[in-house]
């Protein structure tokens, strides 16, 4: 018995021994305790990737046509004749037709339209130039193309892509442009009513004749009762070439001045709610786009696929 509790005794020794050889109580593990090693970041290696959302319409920044655009894709719609939809876009549920041709096969085609919205949940902007409108009636098909965000009377206007923001609609018209380019409606567009027919009508939202003769008038305006009374007289968005003789000569300046686009830009451009939600597209056609009857009716993206479609 005497001989086994020193052997005992003598392995405890060997044990502490090796214990102090290694480092003791300074040793790391004896604060810390055994460690795993950390694992790869998600999305690092192979099978424990995860998928991300998207942002939006296929991440910030995308431009129209991108892949990783998640859009609602549904049932696909069936037509007559055996035509088919195709293969949806990403963009589908997300940028949509009206549905309906207005002044469908019409003579002039300046009367003919569709309507094309970007849904207010769509998240980023959409860039729609170099999409393409195709009947699949008659194999016609059209780029549509880049506009101006503010026109201005009297020079060339620059252009660039025609990017609808969420809630916001384009008017595509078959025909030419009154004023040449595709345009963004703003507050003073309506002065445009003047010279040029539109379908459909521009909005007639300019500031009144008598609150811009109260803001731009200058020194003197209240004693000038004639220039007060001849401006009331006048609608909005309406271009007089040529004030009474009757008026002041000052009252003439301000008309010929500040009542016609380009004086109404210039005072308005900064406005808060100077820019519209609605663009006016032009394809530039000689004639209708769009049979009367028997029509169908396809949106393609930039990569050929179809993000809505309808027919009649």
């Amino acid at each position: 018995m005497e001989h086994d509790a020193w052997f005992f005794i003598g392995v405890f020794v060997f044990i502490f021994l090796i214990w102090a050889a290694t480092g003791g109580p300074l040793h790391p593990i004896a604060y810390t305790g055994p460690r795993l090693a950390l694992p790869d970041v998600l999305g690092g290696g192979t099978y424990l990737q995860l998928p991300r959302a998207p942002y939006g319409i296929g991440g910030a920044g995308v431009s129209s046509g991108s892949s990783g655009v998640s859009g609602s894709a549904g049932t696909l719609p069936t037509f007559v004749g055996g035509s088919i939809f195709g293969t949806p876009s990403p963009y589908r549920g997300i940028v949509s037709m009206s549905h309906s041709v207005s002044g469908a096969g019409s003579a002039n085609p300046g009367d003919e339209y569709i309507t094309v919205s970007v849904a207010q949940s769509a998240g980023v902007p959409v860039d729609l130039s170099g999409w393409t409108l195709a009947s699949d009636a008659t194999g016609n098909a059209i780029v549509i193309p880049q506009g101006t965000e503010v026109p201005t009377s009297g020079i060339v206007n620059a252009i660039q892509d025609i990017v609808l923001t969420p809630g916001e609609r384009a008017i595509i018209i078959s025909g030419k442009s009154p004023i040449g380019a595709s345009f963004r409606e703003n507050k003073c567009i309506g002065y445009f009513s003047t010279f040029q027919k539109f379908s459909p009508s521009l909005p007639q939202n300019c500031p009144t004749p008598k609150s811009e003769l109260a803001s731009s008038y200058g020194t003197g305006y209240i004693r000038d009762a004639a220039c007060i009374n001849y401006v009331d007289t006048l609608a909005r968005c309406q271009v007089v070439l040529s004030p009474p003789v009757t008026v002041s000569g000052v009252c003439q300046s301000f008309v010929i001045k500040y009542l016609n686009y380009n004086g109404c830009i210039d005072a308005h451009k900064q406005d808060t709610d100077f820019a519209g939600n609605t663009w006016r597209i032009y394809l530039g056609r000689t004639n209708s786009m769009w049979r009367p009857r028997h029509e169908l009716v396809k949106l393609l993206d930039k990569t050929g696929k179809t993000v809505d479609a309808f027919s009649y």
